[in-house]
């Protein structure tokens, strides 16, 4: 990592210093996770990781963050080697002090975007956010995509446009999560929602990727969230 060329961090924070919808959802989804804690600020569901670079710059001017050990959840430990082998060599698992520590400006990019994730295609085109699926059920925004606002999601995408012109790695990184993402919803015969970097939300089809515009209202929702029909 440290013969890529220096990104800002502290610029890229400031950018990306937006909300992900207008309310605080953390109090929607903290009621029904069992830690209590907003699902992306608890260690026990999400252990968030960093860019090496990301890493420098947050452990020279925060004690907010310490690199992850895997026995930080003692209720429901994680397995250390599992996750270690799903990051990249140019990232590493990091742990915060808590939601009642935070110091929001320097919550890290992984914070930032939960619980989006820049969707590339096959053919390599950075065409909108897609979200982390393994928290369908547990986060309250996956549930109510059209809450989240133009001004996140132009943020969201100006952000990762800087990432990749600098550092294609990390383009090639999320294709790779966006293909593993295309072979999950192959296997459970669904779509892949989009909120499209152009505006609008669509709905993917894994075999073939093409488009289908649709009403937010219209896309799925999960768990305690779920819509009575």
């Amino acid at each position: 990592m440290s013969r890529l060329p220096k990104i800002d961090f502290r610029e890229l924070y400031d950018t990306f210093d937006i909300p992900v919808v207008p309310l605080d959802c953390g109090q929607k989804c903290a009621p029904h996770n069992p830690g209590g804690k907003p699902v992306c600020c608890d260690i026990c569901q999400a252990v968030p990781s960093a860019y090496r670079q990301e890493w420098d710059y947050l452990r020279a001017n925060t004690d907010l963050w310490h690199v992850w050990r895997g026995d930080e959840c003692h209720e429901h430990p994680e397995d250390p080697r599992g996750l270690q082998a799903d990051t990249p060599d140019t990232m590493l698992l990091l742990a915060c002090l808590g939601p009642s520590q935070c110091q929001r400006d320097f919550r890290s990019l992984g914070c930032r975007q939960f619980p989006f994730f820049p969707y590339i295609t096959s053919d390599e085109d950075f065409v909108g956010l897609a979200y982390n699926w393994a928290f369908e059920e547990q986060c309250w925004v996956i549930s109510h995509l059209g809450e989240v606002t133009e001004a996140f999601r132009k943020r969201f995408v100006r952000v990762y446009d800087q990432i990749f012109s600098q550092w294609p790695q990390a383009f090639h990184q999320y294709a790779h999560r966006s293909g593993n993402m295309r072979d999950h919803y192959i296997d459970q015969k669904r779509s892949i929602p989009l909120l499209h970097r152009e505006g609008g939300f669509y709905l993917i089809r894994p075999l073939n990727e093409r488009l289908r515009r649709v009403e937010a209202s219209r896309l799925p929702t999960f768990g305690p969230y779920a819509c009575l029909e």
